[in-house]
C-alpha cells in the first residue's frame, strides 16, 4: 500500500499506523497511511525514510491501538505526553526515562490538542505490557511506536498528534486474540476522531501554527 498524504484546508496531513491489522474499513475510507511497522526501531527508520524522500507534511497523526490497565477498553484517547520506557541510564546517575545528554524531560508534551477528545499520557517501548508489568509504567497507556515517531517528526520541525484506542490491558494478555478483539470497534471510533480532527483544522479551531518543537531543558540529565 502506497502512503499518501491528505490535504485538509490546504494542510498536508500524513497518517501513520504500525500495521494493517489496525487499518480496517472505516479508516481505509478516509486515508492511505504510512505503515511504519511494529516497535520503536522500525517506526523511527520508516518515518525518517519517508521524511527524507517526500515533501514534509504539515502534520503527522500517529494512530492505532494501545494497552491500558486503567483506561476504558475500546475507547479513544489523544496523547497528551509521551515517554520512552526502555530508556534507563539510572545506574550512571541519569534520571530514569531521560535520554543521556539530550536534555529533554522523561515526559514530553506533544503540544496540540483536539477539542472534545479525552487526553491521556503514553509510554512507548519495545515490549508488550501485561498484568503486573503495568505497575512499573508511569503513564496512562502504552504503545510501541509513538515516542520514536515524535522524535523523528520533531527533528524535522513537524508536529505530531497521537490517537489511540485501548485494545487490551484490564486483563493479562495471553494470546493474539486478546489484542485483536476490539480492533473493529477501535477502527470505527478512530475514524470519528479523525473526522473531528479534520473538522477542527477546517474551522480553524485547531491551528497547527500554535505548535512549537520541544526545547531542551536545563536541569535534565544527571540526578543530584
Amino acid at each position: 500500500m502506497q502512503a499518501q498524504s491528505k490535504f485538509v484546508a490546504g494542510r498536508r496531513i500524513l497518517y501513520v499506523m504500525a500495521t494493517t491489522a489496525e487499518y480496517l474499513g472505516q479508516l481505509a475510507a478516509r486515508f492511505s497511511p504510512l505503515i511504519c511497522q511494529v516497535g520503536p526501531v522500525e517506526a523511527a527508520l520508516n518515518m525518517a525514510r519517508y521524511l527524507c524522500e517526500h515533501e514534509p507534511p504539515d502534520l503527522v497523526v500517529s494512530l492505532g491501538s494501545a494497552g491500558s490497565a486503567k483506561l476504558d477498553q475500546a475507547e479513544i484517547y489523544q496523547v497528551s505526553h509521551i515517554s520512552y520506557r526502555d530508556m534507563d541510564a539510572s545506574p550512571f546517575g541519569f534520571r530514569k526515562g531521560e535520554t543521556p545528554f539530550l536534555e529533554l524531560p522523561a515526559q514530553v508534551e506533544l503540544g496540540l490538542a483536539i477539542a472534545g477528545l479525552k487526553q491521556a499520557s503514553l509510554s512507548t517501548g519495545a515490549s508488550v505490557i501485561s498484568g503486573e508489568a503495568y505497575h512499573a509504567i508511569d503513564a496512562d497507556m502504552v504503545d510501541m511506536e509513538t515516542w520514536a515517531l515524535a522524535r523523528v517528526c520533531h527533528s524535522h520541525a513537524v508536529p505530531l498528534i497521537g490517537l489511540r484506542g485501548i485494545s487490551d490491558g484490564v486483563e493479562p494478555v495471553a494470546e493474539y486474540a486478546h489484542w485483536t478483539r476490539y480492533l473493529e470497534i477501535i477502527d470505527a471510533r478512530l475514524a470519528e476522531a479523525v473526522d473531528l480532527l479534520e473538522g477542527q483544522i477546517h474551522s480553524g479551531t485547531l491551528d497547527l501554527a500554535d505548535w512549537s518543537a520541544p526545547r531542551q531543558q536545563p536541569g535534565c540529565g544527571v540526578a543530584q
